[in-house]
């Protein structure tokens, strides 16, 4: 069993930049309408006004939160920043299926605890007893990830199974 190995998921660059401008896009042209004189109410314009700044402070949070990697190493999942995301302990399944409820590009990993809520926009969100990481990330590397917490999991399992046949001994 190993003790100790790293792997990363890294935002692409390229999606990064592309999120944000079209945040950035959608906040700026809803603030734009809010001001056109065509929208009577005033009731409208303050929605769409609230909704275009929403917006941008969305596209201002999504830039800061992909500007880490999440890495995984034996201890766990965790940003590059050092937040903890979760730990190998608390890892109940990983889930990449098509009709799972997960992240674009990314997986679900459900937990035995619940953790606090938290969000890092296009990265990754936690809720309770589920973990989704993706959004902007390589799909490619999710998978690698999801293999590696699988492989762990599973090396885990037999390494307290051979504990229990041993003690029953």
């Amino acid at each position: 069993m190993s003790d100790s190995f790293e792997l990363s998921i890294r935002p692409s660059p390229s999606r990064r930049v592309i999120a944000v401008w079209m945040l950035m896009a959608l906040g700026g042209l809803l603030v734009y309408l809010a001001f056109d004189p065509q929208i009577g109410a005033l009731i409208w314009k303050a929605l769409t006004c609230v909704i275009g700044i929403a917006c941008l402070e969305v596209a201002r949070r999504l830039w800061v939160a992909t500007d880490v990697s999440i890495d995984l190493n034996s201890g766990g999942l965790r940003e590059s920043s050092g937040r903890v995301l979760c730990s190998f302990d608390n890892i109940k399944t990983v889930d990449r299926g098509a009709f799972s409820f997960k992240p674009s590009n990314g997986l679900l990993i459900r937990l035995h605890e619940p953790m606090d809520a938290a969000w890092a926009p296009g990265l990754w969100w936690r809720y309770g007893t589920r973990l989704g990481i993706g959004g902007i990330t390589n799909a490619g590397q999710a998978k690698a990830m999801a293999e590696m917490i699988s492989l762990r999991q599973l090396e885990l399992a037999q390494a307290i199974d051979q504990d229990e046949t041993k003690s029953s001994l």
